[in-house]
């Protein structure tokens, strides 16, 4: 189990897009907002943790039964959001793809996206909401004694 583990581990940092190491604290930042993508591939050592922070948006719905319901809607709805991002971050998104041409011209075209992963120990950094959207940044710490 402890060997699968670490392979998923090992996994996971070579799907990940950004970071830059930090010699004085021996941690490896990966910032991603949902737009970055032109990221170096972190490498890490046993001594190093790798810092995965990501930032959910949630939208308030118009119909609810008071403004705080509203607000903790939204929240759960970055949280959500966030979760996902990290999800993603880690352990790679499946996409699946299907065409139909007919007479050489294309009829419909199908792409669905899916993640499976389970994430545990990320912390809230900060929460805004303004103007009915929430936002909420994440932040989940992975190192090699996790594992």
């Amino acid at each position: 189990m402890k060997y699968s583990l670490f392979l998923a581990f090992l996994l996971a940092l070579s799907n990940l897009q950004a970071g830059m190491l930090s010699s004085n604290d021996q941690k490896v930042r990966c910032v991603y907002s949902g737009t970055d993508g032109n990221c170096v591939q972190p490498s890490l050592s046993s001594s190093q943790q790798l810092v995965v922070t990501v930032f959910g948006q949630g939208v308030a719905p118009t119909v609810t039964a008071s403004p705080a319901q509203a607000y903790a809607l939204a929240k759960r709805a970055a949280l959500a959001d966030g979760y996902r991002q990290i999800a993603e971050r880690i352990m790679g998104v499946h996409v699946e793809g299907q065409d139909t041409v007919k007479n050489m011209m294309l009829q419909r075209s199908n792409v669905s996206t899916s993640v499976d992963a389970l994430v545990r120990g990320a912390n809230i950094v900060d929460t805004t909401f303004k103007d009915g959207l929430c936002e909420v940044e994440l932040e989940i710490v992975l190192s090699y004694s996790q594992f």
